[in-house]
């Protein structure tokens, strides 16, 4: 069985966990932007987590199936449509020869998981993993999907739980937390002040590398240089511009700006969601409850 991709998309891609291991050599993992919405919608279907899934962002791809499966599609709210019918979101959808999938508009979100019961063809991977960080799909791109037991998918009360416990976490007016970074005390103390009272909002420049900050003027107390690190998705930096830019999934694997923090990773996936226009504050947090909060993500997960 296979899926065909009619139409492009503005940037869609098929992506898992990511990859890992290489970041020394300079390559990026390059995983979800939201991996809690590609966990959910692999859960729903009975998958492993780290199962590949298709990342959309609006305008999303026309998808074609062309035999019987299972798909499910979560996070953004981009009002899906099979064959001009709505369907809805975080349930496991039956469709069959001929079908067309098609997206509307985006009313919630940012980045939206189309997942599929089956095995995606392994001559797509490269490095141990399907995500691509240049790769998007393509007018005309055949995915060669190995066809697994078919057994009925429904929502059971576990599933229905995760699906409340997601979205709950997903779309709120929370703050986005973080942990202080080792250029955090090099700021001035307005700027401090800045930061932890004003308001941001994201670029309309931002992409899968990193999310510009709109917001006021930072500053450090003193002009100062720093060695390049290692830095990671969440990774708060410092522009030259006086801007904050947070590293995201295809972020670079070392850099040079001062580094300021770093954003849990509970609270990725809601930065993540965030829409160009929504206000969103930044609040200091630790290490401890960092690990709490995603030991207690891991359980909705766990059956």
């Amino acid at each position: 069985m296979s899926i065909k991709i009619i139409k492009k998309g503005l940037s869609d891609r098929i992506i898992d966990a990511g990859r890992f291991g290489f970041q020394h050599l300079g390559i990026q993992p390059s995983g979800p932007m939201d991996f809690l919405s590609a966990q959910l919608a692999n859960t729903i279907l009975d998958n492993d987590l780290n199962h590949p899934v298709f990342e959309l962002h609006f305008p999303a791809s026309v998808f074609e199936f062309e035999e019987d499966m299972y798909i499910c599609i979560c996070g953004a709210n981009f009002v899906p449509v099979m064959n001009e019918k709505s369907v809805a979101l975080n349930i496991p959808i039956k469709v069959s020869p001929k079908d067309q999938l098609s997206f509307l508009q985006p009313i919630e979100g940012r980045s939206c998981y189309l997942a599929f019961k089956g095995n995606l063809d392994e001559s797509k991977k490269w490095l141990n993993s399907f995500s691509s960080f240049q790769t998007t799909l393509n007018k005309g791109d055949h995915f060669i999907i190995h066809k697994v037991p078919e057994i009925a998918i429904s929502i059971n009360p576990f599933k229905q739980n995760t699906i409340q416990q997601i979205q709950k976490n997903l779309f709120n007016e929370h703050e986005i937390r973080f942990i202080p970074g080792p250029a955090w005390n090099d700021l001035d103390p307005v700027s401090i002040q800045k930061i932890m009272q004003s308001s941001f909002t994201i670029h309309a420049k931002s992409n899968r590398m990193g999310f510009l900050f709109n917001g006021p003027a930072i500053h450090l107390s003193a002009p100062t240089e720093y060695l390049s690190s290692a830095v990671t998705m969440g990774t708060l930096q410092l522009l030259p511009s006086g801007q904050i830019i947070v590293l995201m999934a295809d972020h670079q694997t070392i850099g040079g700006y001062a580094n300021l923090g770093q954003i849990i990773l509970v609270d990725l996936p809601r930065l993540a969601q965030l829409n160009n226009q929504c206000p969103f504050k930044l609040s200091i947090t630790n290490v401890q409850t960092a690990h709490q909060l995603y030991r207690s993500i891991q359980s909705w997960f766990m059956h």
